[in-house]
């Protein structure tokens, strides 16, 4: 095996949690292989480069194997060399705006639960 792809390697090494979450990684430019942007087709051999950003942190990691098929973590950490950054520091979110033990929410604490959480499937 030459080259694999670069969605499937990074799904592979489990910097992603699906194939298609690295896919979309890559469509929406936060996948770059050698400095250059990546396509989800693109080929990764041993000794690129592959900058990923996840949830606003810089990723950097080197090939060192080529895996296409994703594996434990133990085996994972072996197919690459962490050059990351460390990863920056954020204050802990808080995910409901009221103090538990408050009572049932009125209207508007509910519209602002619902704007935290995002839409409803």
């Amino acid at each position: 095996m030459e080259a694999t792809r670069v969605d499937q390697w990074l799904w592979a090494i489990r910097l992603y949690k699906t194939r298609s979450a690295a896919n979309e990684a890559c469509r929406g430019g936060h996948v770059r292989i050698n400095g250059t942007s990546a396509k989800p087709a693109s080929p990764v051999k041993p000794g690129d480069r592959v900058e990923a950003t996840i949830r606003g942190d810089l990723r950097d990691v080197e090939v060192v194997q080529l895996i296409a098929k994703r594996v434990g973590a133990p085996l994972a950490t072996q197919c690459y060399v962490d050059h990351s950054p460390p990863p920056s520091e954020r204050p802990p979110r808080r995910l409901f705006p009221r103090d538990p033990g408050a009572g049932r929410p009125t209207k508007r604490d509910r519209r602002l639960t619902d704007r935290l959480r995002g839409p409803r499937p």
